[in-house]
């Protein structure tokens, strides 16, 4: 018995060792790709092995001569690679049946890629991109690290790829394009690319001239954080190693570390600009500029270290400030006190929902897909022209504000139009011009002759939006060149700036009844404003501004508030 169960545990030990042998064979067996012109685009994933030297010293002649002894494993999709130290060798096989084939290592920022294969004189032909070089001598320059292939024909063609990544895992797409479909995406992605940093360009500087003309802080930090935004998405795209700053290459290799940690310290102190929190707590807003002094100390010492965990601190850091952004938004906008912020709560959602993606690759949560490298330029595009629109908004409501103020020694405060002071300086230079230069200009004078009658039914509040109504209706009836202006509790004068005739003018007076009779939505139902008016066309005799408006007042107090006839000439 005891014989029976030694065969059975030696059978069954032998058998997982067989089957372990087996799988780990079929694990490590890849298909030899086929490049043919209807491949769209051939992935390594399930089509290549992979291997981590864990010294990072070996060359490809050592690799190539211990390949069977080596534990190479089958890549598999979304897999990340900690190669900190070390150096990962992916191997494959080709057979091309014509035309030009190149890899591409869809991530830019990667450390050193080198391609090695062997000719068809049996030496090596090597090629080499990555931080370490300046991308105009990359075998083929632009944003990611890309070799051509083997022309080699009807045959199979080995390949090893050796790759350098610190700090974060290696998991960048790496696929075989052929040589048009490879242009075309690299065409069409610098056309989109172009569009979002001119479209950033573009509102940089008209938000930077803004806030210096208007001396509007609000869009002088908005200048900062979309330049600053764009900024870090050069580096982070690959666009500035490519075209800014080629042969820079210390700066290339700190740039996608440290541009987008000073990006999101503008994004913080551009979303506390705007939402003020210290008008809620001083020690609120002491707490996001002690957040937004961690984020930029985090980088620096990012910058000094180079090492994985001051890298995940400042990742860590930047969605802390962006949890602290959505935060402030929503705080302003539970207080209800800024009618735009509904806008600009809008306006920063794209840019926190996808800032997520790249935040949570540099944590090395998710692996490198198109949301990674392109989210946050995409959620930027969406986000500029919102908060832009917002923001001008909020100014010009300010600004009107102001305006008004200022204006109150030229404007009557409660209707905005001009004042009697006003009124009398702009009649007497028209008087002198008209003398002058022998032609007319007209004058109108009104009463609201049921305004007693109103306020005594209504109440006071009531006769303010009655003048604030007839305000309305009298900007409606001028031109540009015109005057409206308030004389009195309930009284108003038109200058009509000459040369005029009597027609216009009394074509103004009936416009002005006909309007006042119809129903406004400011006023209870059924109730109208009715007019007296009075008209002239000027100069008349040696009559001077002040006489000439007395004169046309004295006759609208004259006419009776039930009269029949609402509209008199006293000239013509």
């Amino acid at each position: 018995m005891q014989r029976f169960l030694r065969v059975i545990l030696i059978g069954w030990l032998a058998c997982l060792v067989v089957g372990g042998q087996v799988f780990a064979q079929g694990a490590a067996s890849v298909p030899t790709i086929a490049l043919n012109p209807s491949a769209a685009g051939v992935s390594l994933d399930g089509n290549s092995r992979f291997w981590v030297d864990a010294t990072g010293l070996r060359s490809a002649d050592r690799v190539e001569a211990d390949f069977a002894s080596l534990p190479w494993a089958l890549r598999e999709p979304g897999r990340t690679y900690n190669i900190d130290g070390k150096a990962l060798w992916f191997q494959f096989d080709a057979q091309s049946a014509g035309g030009r084939w190149f890899l591409e290592l869809a991530s830019s920022g990667i450390d050193r890629a080198q391609l090695f294969y062997r000719g068809e004189d049996g030496k090596w032909v090597e090629q080499e991109a990555g931080d370490t070089m300046p991308v105009s001598q990359w075998p083929l320059p632009g944003r990611f690290p890309t070799f051509e292939l083997s022309g080699v024909t009807g045959k199979p063609v080995r390949y090893w790829l050796r790759v350098e990544h610190a700090r974060v895992d290696f998991a960048s797409p790496i696929a075989i394009y052929d040589q048009p479909r490879l242009l075309a995406s690299r065409e069409r992605e610098q056309f989109l690319l172009g569009a979002y940093f001119g479209l950033a360009a573009l509102i940089t500087l008209i938000a930077a001239a803004n806030g210096i003309v208007q001396r509007d802080r609000n869009f002088r930090a908005y200048a900062v954080y979309v330049g600053s935004l764009a900024i870090g998405q050069l580096a982070y795209l690959g666009v500035g190693a490519q075209h800014v700053w080629d042969h820079w290459l210390h700066w290339n290799e700190v740039a996608t570390f440290v541009l987008p940690g000073i990006s999101g310290a503008c994004a913080l102190w551009f979303a506390r600009t705007v939402t003020e929190p210290a008008r809620f707590s001083r020690a609120l807003d002491l707490a996001v500029w002690a957040l937004i002094f961690a984020l930029l100390s985090a980088v620096a010492l990012d910058t000094l270290l180079t090492s994985r965990t001051s890298f995940a601190l400042v990742m860590a850091l930047t969605l802390v400030a962006l949890a602290v952004v959505a935060g402030l938004v929503m705080l302003v906008w539970a207080q209800g006190e800024d009618p735009y912020i509904r806008l600009i709560a809008l306006g920063f959602v794209p840019v926190l929902v996808m800032a997520l993606f790249p935040v949570a690759r540099g944590l090395n949560l998710i692996p490198a897909s198109a949301l990674t490298r392109y989210g946050l330029s995409i959620g930027a595009a969406i986000e500029m022209p919102i908060l832009f629109y917002a923001l001008s908004l909020r100014a010009t409501r300010r600004r009107v504000t102001f305006d008004r103020a200022a204006g109150l020694s030229h404007n009557d405060a409660l209707t905005g139009l001009a004042h009697n002071r006003t009124l009398l300086q702009r009649l007497e230079s028209a008087l002198t011009r008209a003398r002058s230069m022998r032609h007319g200009c007209g004058l109108i004078a009104l009463r609201i002759s049921n305004f007693d009658a109103l306020v005594t039914e209504y109440g006071r509040e009531m006769g303010d939006r009655v003048l604030v109504v007839a305000a309305s209706l009298l900007r409606q009836a001028i031109t540009d060149v015109d005057l409206a202006a308030r004389t009195g509790d309930h009284e108003f004068a038109i200058l009509l700036e000459g040369p005029t005739g009597s027609a216009v003018a009394l074509s103004r007076a009936q416009q002005i009844v006909a309007s006042g009779l119809r129903q406004a939505d400011a006023l209870p139902t059924g109730t109208t404003l009715k007019f007296c008016i009075t008209l002239a066309m000027l100069p008349e005799r040696e009559l001077n501004a002040a006489a000439s408006l007395k004169w046309l007042q004295d006759a609208a107090r004259a006419m009776p508030a039930d009269s029949r006839k609402v509209i008199r000439p006293l000239n013509f």
